[in-house]
């Protein structure tokens, strides 16, 4: 930006704070709104002052930049949107409480947009009418809303949220793929300029329906999702579609079931310590309720059930856990011993582990007793196998069979091939060039630009504060007063050069702050370097400091300007 002006920070809303907020959790949290980037507003929700929107704004350029570069155009829609659309296509209820419903004065309902696949389906529906109008990709970068139940990590994990999502329409299928592809490598561009440590991985679509699904995720400790990676080929995964294959096994020569008191064993871990066997041998079942129907899920006694994979499976359904009053309407459903053999009127499904021809260690469906030699396909039939463990460190990679490792990761972007869902529901036909009308397919991409700055911030911070790559930072370069009247007058002169020069420029003039202040903030605010006119000033000598690495240097300021500009 040529000429853009020198911003002072005796002039700057940027209140610095030198401890981490109270209700502060994870790293970006607690140095976006110790440097002045953000604060909060309410739970979820919050503002961006300038050096944050400053920040926020390069990383929505880049976006931008890029997605206009794959040829899509830039339109902006409404957030507050009209119930209709949602309920053709059943989100309206899927969404459940995370989505924010209101009424206008005359009963109307409505809700703040979480995405917008309803509304730019229509968008098209009213403006392509021919083959000869698509292909055609659209993209807004635009405010979403979803009533988190426990906002948490700052901008990370908010009720307001500002996200780029954009949609591609094909008329088939051939299409779709090219336009998922333009966006896979548009994203790859932009997180790589953004200078995020990234990786692609599997992932399940939810309730945005479609095929194939790929996530974008930048490895960081304060992630609230879990991906797995092979050491020893490409698969990379998010745990939720880390699938495990199913293989049949010879249970032939198994023992009839035989039944076994197990007196005050109704938990795997008093079980097994009661028998004697590992929690491996057992078979857990747990009885949820999908939509108010009983339903049992068989795993290995060893592996926890992954409810969000079981939500998935069974949705747009609601699935809760059984709770006493069920277990007390129905005599047959003994807790702490229920068993897949026997069972009447209760669906049964089951990880693949429990494939077919393995025996179990089980509940005998009687208070106090349980049974051993319980072979699947034998004794019992699982209508549905389903992968529903949660995923742990050393499980067999699908692709190679390698022990899986974990890692904890913020999600940054998102791509769907959506197919005709959408276009189903809402009947977005286009003639095509028979004369005939055609069923568009649609994708849908999504990038989180606001979370994007949490996580450069999680992954760029070091111990002294936040450290932002070059193309996103709020200026190129932090220009600091050490004090005296000299050095101030130094630090703006230099100051206006560099930004005649076309750098973005803070400069830190700030009356009655001592040196080591402006040092400390100036580190914590993570511009990519520091100009500091200190004591040598007279000599027209400056201090220049690299961020990132601490490497310092005394310069003429003739040399300072070259460097800088070069």
């Amino acid at each position: 930006m040529a000429n853009a002006p020198v911003q002072r920070m005796s002039q700057l809303m940027a209140k610095t704070l030198r401890d981490d907020p109270a209700d502060a959790e994870v790293l970006s949290h607690k140095l976006l709104v110790r440097a002045g980037y953000v604060r909060r507003t309410a739970a979820g929700i919050w503002s961006w002052l300038p050096l944050g929107k400053k920040v926020l704004s390069n990383v929505e350029r880049i976006v931008r930049e890029e997605m206009d570069a794959i040829g899509a155009q830039e339109v902006t829609l409404p957030a507050l949107l009209p119930r209709e659309p949602y309920e053709a296509t059943g989100r309206w209820d899927e969404y459940g409480a995370e989505l924010f419903r209101l009424q206008d004065r005359k009963g109307g309902d409505y809700l703040l947009g979480p995405t917008h696949e309803e509304i730019f389906t229509l968008l098209v529906k009213d403006q392509c009418s021919s083959y000869k109008d698509l292909p055609v990709i659209l993209y807004q970068i635009q405010n979403k809303f979803r009533d988190e139940a426990r906002p948490r990590a700052g901008i990370l994990r908010g009720r307001e949220f500002l996200m780029k999502d954009s949609y591609s329409f094909d008329t088939e299928d051939e299409g779709l793929a090219r336009s998922y592809g333009l966006h896979r490598e548009a994203y790859r561009r932009v997180f790589e300029r953004l200078g995020l440590d990234y990786r692609i991985v599997a992932a399940t679509a939810g309730a945005m329906g479609g095929s194939k699904s790929e996530e974008f995720l930048a490895p960081a400790e304060a992630g609230e999702d879990t991906f797995a990676d092979c050491p020893n080929c490409d698969f990379a995964a998010n745990t939720e579609a880390v699938s495990y294959v199913l293989a049949p096994v010879d249970g032939s020569a198994v023992a009839a079931v035989e039944e076994i008191p197990t007196p005050d064993t109704p938990t795997i871990e008093t079980l097994a310590a009661f028998l004697g066997v590992p929690a491996s041998a057992t078979l857990k079942n747990l009885l949820v309720k999908v939509d108010g129907e009983i339903v049992a899920v068989g795993v290995p006694g060893d592996r926890e059930v992954d409810l969000g994979k079981v939500e998935d499976h069974f949705a747009p359904a609601a699935v809760e856990l059984v709770t006493e009053a069920d277990f007390a309407e129905r005599a047959d459903l003994v807790r702490g011993y229920v068993g897949p053999q026997g069972l009447e009127k209760v669906r049964y499904v089951a990880d693949p582990r429990v494939a077919p021809g393995t025996a179990w260690i089980t509940g005998a469906n009687k208070d106090g007793v349980h049974a051993k030699n319980v072979v699947a396909g034998r004794d019992f039939e699982v209508e549905e196998y389903v992968d529903v463990v949660v995923v742990e460190e050393g499980d067999p990679c699908p692709a190679c069979g390698t022990g899986l490792k974990l890692d904890r990761a913020i999600e940054i972007g998102h791509i769907f091939q959506l197919g005709r869902k959408y276009a189903d529901a809402l009947k977005l036909d286009v003639l095509g060039q028979n004369g005939k009308p055609v069923r568009v397919t649609m994708g849908s991409y999504g990038i989180g630009v606001s979370r994007a700055v949490a996580a450069l911030a999680e992954q760029t911070a070091d111990d002294k504060g936040l450290c932002w790559p070059a193309e996103v930072a709020p200026a190129d370069v932090h220009v600091v007063a050490a004090g005296k009247a000299l050095q101030t007058e130094l630090a703006l002169e230099v100051s206006d050069q560099l930004s005649a020069a076309g750098l973005r420029v803070l400069v830190d003039d700030r009356a009655g702050v001592s040196p080591g202040v402006k040092f400390t903030d100036a580190e914590l605010m993570g511009v990519p370097k520091i100009l500091v006119a200190g004591r040598r000033a007279a000599e027209g000598v400056v201090e220049l400091k690299d961020r990132r690495t601490g490497e310092r240097e005394e310069l003429t300021v003739a040399e300072a300007l070259a460097r800088l500009t070069a």
